[in-house]
């Protein structure tokens, strides 16, 4: 509850007596566990980036698809989450970094050690790719992963910005056919 909060009503705009209204568990035993908001974003934040890990680590895992296959269906976790919450920002670490860098460091130190682990991925997976002689060799691997995770990224805030939900399917279909591209 606490999680939706923060990333539909804003971590700033969130009290602890709003979790503890929505959330229907005494402000007494949400301090127990919590010392405060800050200390329940940083297990928000490691809840998500555990959830986002081991959904994207399945995927680029799945050596029996293509490496454009696989591309897609990473993209594909990305939309289908943008299109079942409705996040200030589009993406929730993107939302989360912009409202709490200046208040917890150690939330954006997890943010920033994500989006790293998240490159160094697809830059694997594009090296993979090109071993196995589905992607071209002259593509420059980690400019190329810098473009997949950065457009995806503005891809969510811009689908939010603009109402258009469906962007992140056409980014999708863009980047997977430049991929395909061997030349």
């Amino acid at each position: 509850m606490a999680a939706s909060l923060f990333l539909t009503r804003g971590y700033q705009l969130t009290s602890m007596d709003d979790i503890v209204t929505v959330s229907n568990v005494s402000k007494t035993n949400i301090y127990y566990h919590y010392k405060n908001k800050e200390e329940l974003l940083i297990a928000i934040v490691d809840q998500l980036i555990d959830r986002y890990d081991r959904q994207i680590s399945l995927v680029l895992s799945q050596d029996e698809l293509s490496i454009p296959d696989r591309l897609d269906r990473m993209l594909r976790l990305f939309a289908d989450h943008q299109e079942q919450q409705d996040i200030l920002g589009g993406c929730p670490f993107l939302t989360l970094y912009t409202q709490t860098a200046h208040v917890s460091e150690e939330v954006a130190a997890k943010i920033k050690a994500f989006f790293d682990w998240q490159l160094i991925g697809v830059e694997r997976l594009l090296e993979f790719g090109k071993q196995r002689g589905e992607l071209s060799q002259n593509m420059p691997t980690a400019a190329t992963a810098a473009l997949i995770v950065t457009s995806v990224e503005g891809a969510l805030f811009v689908a939010k910005a603009c109402a258009r939900p469906r962007l992140l399917e056409e980014l999708r279909h863009g980047l997977v056919s430049m991929l395909m591209l061997k030349r």
